[in-house]
């Protein structure tokens, strides 16, 4: 089992920035990928950025240049920087591990973006 916790949502001005963490615990190692999604109100969740098995990083290519995602091996906790934030971006943020073709998720952190 591995559970996730996400936290660092709030609300922001366009343009702004906030950082995401997510803290992972349970069994973590051996994980295949872990990383970002986002779910808007009445769309589908739909991947942001991951970190691969061996390390390397995937990203929609439409928020690439603005989001960039780090983690500390050390913590076992995964980082999503946010930047140059449009109101577009304003959803609901979800950790996401995938081990052994399980699927772990965190509850999510809304992240509102309003004048």
């Amino acid at each position: 089992q591995v559970q996730l916790v996400e936290s660092g949502g709030g609300v922001v001005h366009p343009g702004g920035s906030l950082t995401l963490s997510c803290a992972a615990s349970g069994t973590v190692f051996n994980l295949n990928s872990m990383g970002w999604y986002r779910q808007a109100s009445g769309k589908q969740r739909e991947l942001v950025a991951a970190f691969t098995r061996d390390g390397s990083t995937a990203y929609v290519d439409s928020l690439k240049g603005r989001f960039t995602i780090s983690r500390d091996n050390a913590k076992n906790t995964v980082y999503l920087q946010m930047s140059s934030l449009k109101f577009e971006d304003t959803a609901t943020y979800y950790c996401n591990a995938v081990r052994l073709c399980m699927d772990y998720w965190g509850k999510g952190t809304l992240v509102t973006v309003s004048s």
